[in-house]
């Protein structure tokens, strides 16, 4: 069975200016190369788009909203209101029972974190990229941030790999 790559909230407004997380250039290089391994490989791409609600920098509608990459014809996009792609949302419907998840995105600590932990519950293999995945700094240096949430979801079983470890195959 084919990895499904899961790119969750891989928006303009955590990526790009004004507002951007501190390591926007590092983390967009490597979102990139993921998304191109799994279009060259023929993998699954599955977008995830978080909805904010008013006064957030991605209101539906907004620059601040749009996702950083295009969406290719049979590609799908899930829009979401909560930190768990899964909840409230059609991602269930869109996997096949079992299939391995590539995950890679934006907030490490909150819809990242979420989303492995629900796929894990569902049944999924899930790999989270290091290097691929990042937030903001909020009482710790973001980079903290994210190798504590890799403890944590490797503890739980989501295998962590490098992006040379990733293929997409």
């Amino acid at each position: 069975m084919p990895e499904i790559l899961l790119l969750v909230d891989v928006q303009r407004n955590m990526l790009e200016p004004p507002g951007p997380v501190p390591a926007a250039r590092e983390v967009s290089l490597a979102l990139t190369t993921l998304l191109e391994r799994a279009r060259t490989a023929g993998a699954p791409v599955v977008f995830v788009r978080n909805n904010g609600g008013e006064g957030d920098p991605d209101l539906p509608g907004t620059p601040g909203w749009e996702l950083v990459h295009d969406v290719l014809p049979g590609e799908h996009v899930i829009d979401k209101h909560s930190p768990d792609a899964f909840l409230g949302t059609g991602l269930a419907s869109l996997l096949q029972p079992a299939a391995p998840l590539v995950v890679a995105g934006m907030q490490s600590e909150w819809c990242v974190r979420a989303t492995a932990l629900a796929a894990l519950e569902r049944g999924h293999p899930v790999t989270l990229v290091r290097g691929a995945h990042a937030t903001y700094d909020a009482g710790e240096p973001a980079a903290a941030v994210s190798r504590r949430v890799e403890e944590e979801l490797a503890a739980a079983g989501v295998r962590i790999a490098d992006l040379d470890e990733v293929t997409m195959s």
